[in-house]
């Protein structure tokens, strides 16, 4: 595969994939370990001709076989170092549902009213779900289209479990502050019945024949489904089949991606809640955009079953609302073991609405508040606020004296392997973007990444996780610009959870971001930090005028 003299050439609809032949030899094996780095003198080259040839035999045959991208790698990332202690709740959150809210006069506030607020209006028989449930697929048919955000309306679906969960909540039952909310989940997420298009041109009429665990999870808790969210095909930015999904800040703009139909809708007003994914900042950087509220969870917490692998060891699936606490109610649902995904680790999640911050640990990245990046005063006035509610902040020092950079090996090689068929079929012709770092050109660039440096790059992954953890041993939560440094790759690779909120709008009037980073399976700290933060600033109240009532 790394010459032309290495590997005969077949073609299937002008496509040109790789075959094993008897052309291989002293030479194209000497050009090819060139390629890669290696200048083996030629008797060596010479010896390890039998060699060469069966491992190329073998890879054709590998090649050959038909895997599913369900099925997941023998090989699993654990990002618990030996010796860790994890915390284990052994109780359920305690969460507050004021009992005072009422309807607006005008109806187009409930857009933005919060999950307590809603739950609060479905448990005092205000509104029914069913009410609920037609009112934001109302906002979804008129500025759906607008926004190009969502991939299948779950109409029929939404209103089945909307009468079902009035049925319940009439007879006083309540299933918890999800019962009877609507909710949009990203279309990289199974739904039996339903298209699953991972945004992509030769997935978009994919029926699968299940339900992701996160959505069964949330039926149970009673949430509706109304919409699948669109998503950058192959979970990579904000163009799908059907066009790019849009900013509500700024139509003219895109969403961010991958996330981008989950962050949008939110932020829109068009679905109280979403589910997102992240493998590199999928969640992050779409919540950043639309200015609405994320939490990626610990690798580890929330399983991916019935979702589109594209990483294995670095996919993490969270929710998307405009506040933390609300993220918080989303997590205690969907977390937990599933007997499906086997990196599930069960530690539980709870938290306590009436716990305050006082004895947090809290550092800051010092040096990534630093910069003079565009927007230092809006980094720095999140500290100052955090000052002011009484934090004492720890300076901290981020270095790791390892290749980080060079460890996104691991995510490309291992999404070429998720989609190695769409290389080897020339289906990723068919995907709509085909820029230089876009999928199709990444998935065959990384065909020449050598199983040994995989290898290799998880070990110094290995020693990353033992470094981050050791640092992260002296605080609860960090805080640090979003975008800084190398914290977002680092994260993302050792599996620490983040919450990304926002904190302001620039001059263009386009929202910012600040990070909050969080020990292993302690997300109920980040909430407590920004739950406290956003309720002294309010700036998760902002809304994207164009899509605002009032």
């Amino acid at each position: 595969m790394f010459t032309a003299g290495l590997l005969s050439l077949a073609f299937l609809g002008g496509f040109a994939f790789a075959r094993i032949d008897d052309t291989i030899n002293l030479t194209s094996v000497r050009d090819a370990l060139r390629v890669l780095g290696f200048d083996f003198p030629a008797h060596q080259i010479e010896m390890m001709m039998p060699s060469v040839r069966v491992h190329m035999q073998n890879a054709s045959a590998i090649r050959e076989a038909e895997v599913d991208n369900a099925v997941v790698p023998a090989l699993m990332f654990n990002p618990v170092p030996a010796g860790k202690q994890l915390p284990v709740f052994d109780s359920h959150s305690k969460w507050e549902i004021p009992g005072d809210i009422r309807l607006p006069d005008n109806m187009d506030e409930l857009a933005f009213y919060s999950i307590p607020e809603l739950a609060s209006l479905l448990r005092q028989r205000l509104i029914t779900s069913t009410e609920l449930t037609r009112y934001f697929l109302d906002r979804i048919d008129k500025y759906g289209d607008t926004l190009e955000c969502v991939v299948t309306i779950t109409r029929e679906r939404a209103m089945e479990q909307a009468r079902a969960a009035d049925l319940e909540i009439e007879t006083g039952y309540f299933r918890g502050p999800l019962h009877g909310i609507p909710y949009g989940a990203k279309d990289l997420l199974a739904v039996e019945g339903y298209r699953t298009s991972w945004g992509a041109v030769p997935y978009k009429d994919q029926v699968i024949g299940q339900t992701a665990t996160v959505i069964r999870k949330l039926d149970e808790a009673g949430a509706v489904l109304l919409a699948k969210t669109t998503l950058g095909a192959l979970a990579m930015g904000d163009i799908w089949f059907g066009g790019q999904t849009r900013n509500p800040w700024n139509l003219a703009q895109g969403s961010s991606g991958s996330s981008a139909g989950s962050a949008s809708a939110v932020s829109a007003g068009l679905i109280p809640f979403a589910i997102g994914t992240e493998t590199l900042g999928s969640i992050v950087s779409p919540s950043t955009r639309c200015g609405i509220t994320g939490l990626r969870p610990t690798f580890g917490r929330v399983s991916r079953h019935g979702a589109m692998a594209l990483s294995w060891s670095m996919d993490k699936i969270g929710p998307m609302a405009r506040s933390a606490i609300e993220c918080a109610m989303v997590l205690e649902v969907i977390d937990g073991v599933d007997g499906l995904d086997q990196t599930l680790i069960d530690v539980g999640f709870a938290y306590d609405v009436s716990q305050g911050i006082e004895g947090l640990r809290v550092g800051y990245i010092h040096r990534f508040f630093e910069s003079e990046g565009r927007n230092r005063e809006f980094d720095l006035q999140v500290l100052d606020d955090l000052r002011a509610m009484g934090v004492e902040l720890l300076p901290v020092e981020w270095n790791f004296n390892l290749p980080i950079n060079a460890l996104r090996v691991i995510l490309n090689a291992e999404a070429a392997a998720a989609f190695d068929h769409l290389t080897v079929s020339g289906l990723d012709s068919l995907l709509v973007n085909q820029a230089p770092n876009a999928w199709p050109n990444l998935f065959r660039s990384a065909r020449i990444i050598p199983a040994v440096e995989y290898i290799n790059a998880n070990r110094i992954r290995q020693l990353l996780v033992e470094q981050v953890n050791e640092l992260m041993a002296g605080y609860d939560v960090i805080v640090t610009p979003s975008f800084e440094g190398n914290q977002l790759l680092v994260t993302n690779l050792t599996g620490h959870p983040c919450l990304v909120a926002p904190h302001g709008l620039n001059d263009a009037g386009s929202p910012l971001s600040i990070t909050f980073i969080g020990n292993l399976f302690e997300e109920h700290k980040l909430v407590m930090l920004a739950h406290a933060w956003q309720e002294y600033t309010g700036h998760h109240l902002k809304r994207p005028p164009f899509f605002d009532p009032l």
